[in-house]
């Protein structure tokens, strides 16, 4: 019997290797690309890409999950340890300086994603870059961010497919750190590590940003709700009497003989309040509701 159970094993190990396994898929290749893409639905709420080189914006970050496998929407690897962000509509790729208002912590980022599937949320950063911004474990820190829109579009250009315009090259530095003295007062210079950059003009854009964190004054200001701008008081109006309970009120601003109208809700003290308030606003109908810092 034992005999038997011996060669009954062997026989099953020879068919054992003549089976043929289903090969691996290919791992996903490379090919980064300027895109801006068609209007989407995330999170049950619609979102509608459009280039805007002028981007500053504030609000609240996450940050990226961190085993995404595959591609990024305008096809690069995704990579946690890189100082990469999704944003929601903007072109794609851009560098954007991401400000933590909370700490004063700043670091160029190179937004090559979509997401968050929040409207509560307006930029996610990968974890190496919310490490450098001293964000919290679970993100949810106050943000300003600012498109570099001279590198951002160099970028484009240079990957090809984006606009196609002459723009005087920002400089690439090494690893560089700014802090602030303990006490307040003036920054402290800021100190280069590595070789010093080569001159912007022979100089392409990297496709992987150096780590540089510049520290300025934190100023975590107030979290609201801007719920649209309209030429009318009376559409204004109309929206602002939907956030019920949420103390809306109607802003008015005039740039030369334009007359605007903003809806604004809060203020909000903390992060909770800001997406409970948020939640209740597009529950209403009011789909242009985003928080905001001010």
């Amino acid at each position: 019997m034992r005999r038997l159970a011996a060669l009954w094993a062997v026989v099953l190990a020879a068919v054992a290797g003549c089976v043929h396994r289903r090969p691996a898929p290919p791992a996903p290749v490379a090919a980064p690309h300027y895109v801006l893409g068609a209007a989407y639905e995330a999170g049950g709420t619609w979102f509608y890409p459009a280039e805007d080189d002028g981007l500053d914006a504030t609000g609240i970050a996450a940050v990226q999950d961190e085993g995404r496998p595959g591609l990024t929407a305008d096809g690069e690897l995704r990579d946690p340890g890189a100082l990469t962000a999704s944003m929601q509509t903007i072109q794609l790729p851009v560098i954007v300086e991401v400000t933590n208002l909370e700490n004063g912590r700043q670091v160029e980022v190179r937004v090559n994603d979509r997401g968050p599937a929040s409207p509560g949320r307006i930029i996610a950063v990968s974890p190496r870059a919310a490490a450098l911004l001293a964000m919290p474990a679970g993100g949810a820190a106050r943000v300003r961010v600012r498109i570099d829109g001279a590198l951002s579009r160099r970028l484009a250009d240079q990957l090809g497919g984006g606009p196609k315009l002459q723009i005087a090259a920002a400089p690439s530095g090494a690893v560089t750190a700014q802090a602030l003295p303990a006490g307040g007062g003036p920054a402290g210079a800021v100190t280069t590590i590595g070789a010093p950059a080569a001159e912007p003009s022979a100089q392409p854009v990297p496709d992987r940003l150096p780590e540089r964190v510049t520290a300025t004054y934190a100023s975590p200001g107030t979290l609201y709700l801007r719920c649209g701008v309209f030429g009318r008081f009376t559409y204004a109006h109309q929206v602002a009497a939907k956030l019920y309970g949420l103390a809306a009120d109607v802003v008015r601003s005039r740039d030369g003989r334009q007359t605007s109208y903003a809806v604004r809700a809060g203020p909000f003290a903390t992060v909770a309040q800001a997406d409970a308030a948020l939640d209740q606003a597009l529950r209403a109908g009011v789909v242009d509701a985003r928080i905001t810092v001010e």
